[in-house]
């Protein structure tokens, strides 16, 4: 099968490009390593697995249509996972129209690549972000997504919708995994893991949101990676029973889905930073803050629909996954 993975040189993608090499899978990559943060670990995992036969690499934006025009004519992939994206909560309060360029524009031109090289399946990421003002728990694809509370959550619930347009009017089987907070070695900086961690080893404080009563559902990024494997293997399909007269929010009559994908196991961010220091072998100081703007102060992901359509739940315990970035950590800075 030959798989198109935009965000190729990302923490996720890169290590989907390398489970698909491995089971004889050819992979087209595409990232436009930009600085938003430091590209140095993008070339670095990248090299993972830039020199496999296998892979072809280029250095594209989703933003420029030409270019994403040129590479489905070229390459012709079979399937597709969109994992390229403009990333944080926080950085879309400050520049949205980042968001717009890339989420939206950007996905926009990976639809209609799809639709004019007839791809088998279309499977993007969406995010635990756009449960927004929803507090029933767990959350369930199931539920109403309309009140997202940042610019990045609603470019993800936008992709869901834009998604369901190209299922609807061209038949194009498109799947949406909400990920939820995923965290793992070769991960983001900007992610609070990174921070942390970097923080504790030079001895300052760490910034603390929420004065800690944060949960999060935290995602092993290998738990991640299976989960999207066995979802691009077996192509979205209509809901026989869907009806508009009580639509149901995850499902469709036409081939489009939408599954959370986490741990179904929240942990509280105490108890994170908790395991966190276990791993370091150090104490971090605490600075303690209140919720920031865009946040919530609860993630839960119901993940019924997963197990029961891909026999799937991810189960790998915080304890063990920081322990795995730490060790990552350590080595890769050597510290």
């Amino acid at each position: 099968m030959k798989v198109l993975i935009t965000g190729a040189a990302g923490f996720i993608g890169s290590s989907l490009a390398l489970r698909l090499l491995e089971r004889g899978d050819s992979v087209i990559g595409i990232d436009n390593h930009n600085d938003y943060y430091d590209p140095a670990l993008k070339e670095a995992r990248l090299a993972r697995h830039s020199d496999h036969p296998s892979y072809t690499h280029l250095r594209i934006d989703l933003g420029d249509r030409k270019a994403i025009e040129d590479c489905f004519a070229m390459h012709k992939p079979n399937r597709v996972i969109n994992l390229a994206a403009q990333a944080g909560v926080r950085y879309s309060i400050e520049n949205p129209l980042a968001y717009i360029d890339s989420n939206i524009v950007g996905f926009a031109h990976i639809l209609e690549g799809c639709r004019h090289y007839d791809v088998e399946h279309l499977v993007y990421a969406s995010s635990s972000s756009v449960y927004g003002a929803n507090t029933t728990m767990p959350f369930s694809v199931h539920h109403n997504v309309d009140h997202p509370l940042s610019l990045y959550a609603a470019s993800k619930k936008s992709n869901e919708l834009m998604a369901h347009t190209y299922s609807h009017l061209y038949g194009l089987p498109t799947t949406g995994l909400r990920f939820f907070t995923v965290y793992g070695p070769w991960g983001r900086p900007d992610m609070a893991l990174f921070k942390f961690t970097k923080a504790i080893l030079a001895g300052e404080k760490i910034q603390v949101f929420n004065y800690g009563r944060h949960r999060r559902d935290f995602t092993y990024v290998d738990d991640i990676v299976e989960g999207l494997i066995r979802v691009l293997d077996q192509p979205a399909l209509p809901n026989d029973d869907w009806s508009g007269a009580q639509p149901d929010p995850g499902s469709s009559m036409a081939p489009w889905r939408v599954y959370n994908i986490g741990n179904n196991s929240p942990v509280e961010l105490m108890d994170y930073i908790a395991a966190l220091e276990k791993a370091l072998g150090k104490k971090a100081q605490m600075d303690m803050q209140p919720l920031q703007p865009g946040d919530v102060p609860d993630t839960y992901a119901d993940v019924t629909d997963l197990i029961d359509q891909f026999h799937y739940k991810p189960a790998t315990p915080v304890e063990q996954g920081i322990a795995n970035f730490v060790a990552w950590y350590r080595d890769y800075y050597k510290c």
